[in-house]
């Protein structure tokens, strides 16, 4: 899970940082900087942000509701000192807004808002030992290109790495010339984030030729053989796909130490 934390006061990111460090959570620290905060959000996977609601360069109100107009899904929590409810909201913000973190913080209060967003943002389920398939809720993710699923792929097996335009087209239109390679790549991305959009698995991050993979709400064969070892591979992985025999060496490897 990957939140934005809003807040002009050093003392009290650090404050929320040490509440919510030995959390599943990835945390990214803003001060009152809206170029900064939109711009990181439209080009990354959030799941929520949380606000001061005074801030010398712009209201956590106001700025609450750009962020929404960029990623119209997010949960928004505000933190305050002062005496505000929801009744002091727009009906817009009202949509988004899980509720109110009051200063000083509390511990429970703040966990309670975690396992809130952490419910709202549904957990996808990869197969990737013999074909590769996705699913949200036992229900097959529809891609709606095979390059789309395949680029997706790519990005599964890197396992969290950042995966570059110049690496896709190596492996997914290698035979391609470069510019037609571009047009083929920009494509594939396109298509992919309009699935994960649809799906609300808001799980990749689509940076400037480069993108990158939020595993927090992924759960996927192939990384818990890599952490565990067990029985679940059996000498195949993505088989779709020609580049996956690169990674065959190593699974067999790994394969074998838990024989």
């Amino acid at each position: 899970m990957r939140i934005v934390v809003i807040d002009d006061e050093m003392y009290a990111l650090q404050s929320f940082l040490g509440e919510v460090i030995d959390c599943d959570v990835e945390v990214r620290f803003f001060k009152d900087d809206e170029r900064a905060v939109l711009d990181y959000i439209r080009k990354n996977p959030v799941d929520a942000v949380f606000s001061d609601v005074s801030m010398p360069s712009i209201g956590g109100f106001e700025l609450a509701e750009k962020i929404i107009a960029a990623k119209r899904d997010i949960a928004i929590v505000f933190i305050t000192g002062m005496s505000v409810t929801a009744e002091d909201l727009s009906e817009t913000l009202r949509q988004n807004t899980l509720g109110f973190l009051y200063k000083p913080y509390n511990a429970n209060k703040l966990l309670e808002y975690l396992n809130l967003i952490r419910k709202r943002t549904p957990t996808l389920y990869v197969k990737t030992f013999e074909v590769f398939d996705c699913f949200v809720d036992g229900k097959l993710v529809e891609f709606s290109s095979a390059k789309s699923k395949e680029l997706f792929a790519l990005l599964i097996a890197y396992n969290g790495s950042s995966l570059t335009m110049t690496d896709a087209i190596d492996h997914l239109w290698q035979n391609n010339d470069v510019e037609k390679a571009k047009i083929l790549y920009r494509n594939a991305v396109f298509r992919l984030r309009k699935t994960l959009e649809a799906i609300g698995v808001p799980c990749v991050g689509f940076g400037r030729a480069v993108l990158t993979l939020d595993k927090s709400c992924i759960s996927c064969d192939y990384w818990d053989f890599l952490q565990r070892g067990g029985s679940a591979y059996r000498g195949e992985f993505l088989k779709n796909y020609d580049w996956s025999i690169e990674y065959l060496p190593e699974l067999d490897r790994i394969a074998a130490s838990f024989r």
